[in-house]
């Protein structure tokens, strides 16, 4: 298990057809040597599981990756309203080139493009 940090950033939309730098996130996590979060060394070690989401023209927020009732998530405040809900996290291998869904609070689904892990 070696922790590494990821980033992510927005993969080819309609609006981004070639996906944008401008939107993103960099994950701070325990991977295993194939690539997948090592939930273990999560569970012994949560608060140094860190998240930084960056938006253009908003202030960047920062958080934590929980496991919830309802699975993966990232969030920034107590509580499960400001929640981000990752989808099959468990599942993902985190290297370059490998995508992951997001869902924002509201519904809204983006996929993000792993782009480093360092």
């Amino acid at each position: 298990m070696t922790w590494k940090t990821i980033r992510m950033e927005l993969a080819r939309t309609p609006e981004f057809p070639l996906g944008s730098s401008d939107y993103g996130y960099e994950l701070h996590a325990p991977l295993s040597a194939e690539g997948h979060l090592d939930v273990k060394a999560w569970r012994a070690d949560r608060k140094n599981c860190t998240v930084r989401r960056f938006w253009r023209g908003e202030p960047d927020r920062k958080g934590e990756l929980l496991h919830t009732r309802h699975g993966w998530a990232f969030s920034y405040e107590p509580g499960e309203e400001d929640d981000e809900a990752l989808f099959k996290l468990d599942r993902h291998l985190f290297r370059q080139g490998e995508y992951i869904t997001v869902r924002e609070p509201g519904g809204e689904a983006h996929t993000f493009k792993i782009v480093s892990v360092r």
